[in-house]
């Protein structure tokens, strides 16, 4: 497992910072998103799935945030500067993690819903649940709670 205290200080932190979308209760998400998609372990879907990365993002869903940084010149060039990329592409998600991070804070980002507050695990788990995992996924809430939970006391 990835040490959860280094990806939050030299990656989640500064990634979310350079993007100008840093927030207590948004790096408690995107950090909590992170243990439960992969554990801080996987760089790809187990059982063949799509998805890529410590975020566990589908190609689909990465594209369709492309679509929307595409017309918010401010936040690709936060991506940019974050990640040291001059353009977005799926492949960045396994092996640049600032990439990878950016692209999972700015999904959320386009989420209309406020964001809970940062000590509001059970909201985050529900809110993860609605706009990352989705209905049609396999993960729960109570699972990310747990993910949550395991991923802090590595900390």
């Amino acid at each position: 497992m990835l040490s959860p205290s280094q990806l939050r200080a030299y990656v989640v932190r500064p990634t979310l910072v350079t993007l100008g979308m840093w927030t207590a209760a948004a790096e408690e998400l995107v950090m909590g998103t992170a243990a439960q998609e992969s554990r801080l372990t996987w760089l790809r879907q187990l059982r063949g799935g799509p998805a890529l990365g410590l975020w566990q993002m589908e190609p689909r869903t990465h594209d369709d945030v492309g679509r929307y940084v595409r017309d918010r010149p401010s936040i690709r060039d936060g991506i940019e500067r974050a990640a040291g990329v001059v353009r977005l592409d799926s492949r960045y998600l396994v092996g640049n993690l600032p990439y990878a991070c950016a692209l999972c804070r700015v999904h959320y980002w386009r989420v209309p819903e406020p964001l809970p507050g940062a000590s509001d695990i059970r909201g985050m788990a529900h809110y993860w649940k609605r706009h990352y995992n989705t209905a049609a996924g396999r993960g729960t809430p109570d699972e990310w709670i747990a993910s949550y939970h395991d991923m802090r006391q590595a900390e």
